[in-house]
């Protein structure tokens, strides 16, 4: 196998299962790491040669928990090792893990780790930050745009928590009923991030990240298990589900980005969108709306008009009226944002723009707002002011698919210049 990019998606899906083992039987989250990249460096060098294993994840934990014990004896020297049962309360069970396909087998270390990055010791920014780059090893780069702050300010963030968990001698096993209640919130919004970043337009052209899509939704599903009767987590869910069924028509066959109004609906995924209708309906029932929620009824909205195959059966005005509620519950530039785009459907351009333009000091790094800015712009016929929009959403763009999108606006701009 030569294939690297594969590779490189396979460390993405097993990092959080393949990680937490680690933590779970070494009880320090530096050598959980540095086990895992010894691991991962060590796959480089034997996956191309001799094909990949039955199971990457166990073969990761078994070679990883190797390189760390390893690095122990030749810390130690001539010092014995400690007995087993001061490294790790895990049989040895290497055969076994070697052996077994079934990825159930990690989902509690999964949320152990989860649950430890989230420890109420740590500020809740730390907290997300933390596990973004533990469990799901997003760059800071990438936690720093989602955060919509500077990597520097990312960078101690990600440091300071490490030093906290240290520091505090967090424990590291799974917290009882009580714990979970409390950090619930932590997990919730950290599972998210992970799922908006892996599901966001630079997600597109970057295939790699896709399993963490479906590992956000797997994390939901499992926080559903553990609180069956949370309309918020429920929400969650839904609003994962319905957002992901759309993956299919994203992006055209030449890898760029397709907006929504324009997918071609028949490519949505129907058991998804089936399962998140279900879940948000039943979140709804319990009448204690949330932010997930109120976002997953955006997305049902959408997807219940491609029932008839067309964009333009959406309930633009109720979708209007739900982000005015997410701007009460949740005050965001960025939820702004996207409500005016709904305003633009219902009342036009002009209203739209005049509602983003407050945001420009705090969205000036952000590449949508000049691309909603831009288009805004253009359909009131200013084409100058949208042209200097286009370009520094382009200036902004993160990845080659983004800025063909926004050249592909410039290009009707130049179209509509000359036909002029």
């Amino acid at each position: 196998m030569t294939d690297l990019a594969w590779i490189d998606a396979a460390f993405t899906a097993a990092r959080p299962q393949a990680l937490g083992a680690l933590l779970r039987y070494f009880r320090d989250l530096d050598t959980a790491e540095e086990a895992f990249q010894d691991a991962c460096l060590r796959a480089l060098d034997s996956w191309p040669r001799n094909g990949p294993p039955r199971d990457p994840v166990a073969w990761l934990i078994l070679v990883g928990r190797n390189a760390a014990l390893d690095g122990v004896r030749r810390r130690s020297r001539l010092e014995a090792l400690p007995d087993e049962e001061a490294l790790s309360d895990l049989d040895d069970a290497e055969a076994g893990m070697a052996e077994r396909l079934d990825g159930s087998h990690y989902r509690d270390d999964i949320l152990r780790l989860l649950f430890i990055c989230c420890h109420p010791d740590l500020p809740a920014t730390q907290q997300i930050a933390l596990a973004l780059r533990i469990v799901s090893g997003l760059s800071v780069k990438q936690i720093a745009r989602a955060f919509l702050v500077g990597e520097s300010a990312i960078e101690q963030r990600i440091t300071r928590a490490k030093a906290r968990v240290s520091a505090a001698a967090v424990p590291f096993e799974a917290p009882g009923a009580a714990e979970r209640a409390e950090r619930l919130s932590a997990v919730a919004a950290m599972i998210y991030l992970i799922f908006n970043e892996s599901y966001s337009a630079n997600a597109v052209a970057d295939r790699g990240r896709a399993p963490l899509c479906d590992e956000a939704i797997r994390l939901a599903r499992l926080l559903l298990r553990l609180f069956p009767a949370e309309p918020e987590i429920m929400g969650l869910a839904a609003l994962m589900l319905l957002q992901h069924a759309r993956t299919p028509a994203r992006a055209d066959a030449a890898g760029n980005a397709v907006l929504l109004e324009d997918q071609d609906r028949s490519l949505w995924s129907r058991p998804m969108i089936v399962e998140g209708l279900a879940l948000i309906d039943k979140a709804m029932r319990h009448r204690r709306p949330g932010p997930y929620q109120v976002q997953a009824a955006i997305a049902a909205l959408h997807a219940r008009a491609e029932r008839a195959e067309r964009a333009a059966d959406t309930d633009w005005a109720q979708i209007d009226r739900l982000y005015a509620t997410l701007e009460r519950l949740q005050p965001s530039p960025v939820v702004t944002l996207n409500r005016a785009v709904a305003v633009s459907k219902l009342r036009g351009a002009g209203e739209a723009l005049a509602m983003i333009e407050p945001l420009a000091p705090r969205l000036s790094g952000y590449f949508f707002f000049f691309g909603a800015r831009g288009a805004f712009l253009q359909q009131l016929g200013r084409m100058e002011e949208a042209r200097e929009a286009f370009n520094r959403a382009i200036a902004l763009a993160s990845t080659p698919a983004e800025a063909a999108h926004i050249r592909m606006h410039l290009d009707r701009l130049a179209a509509d210049g000359d036909a002029g």
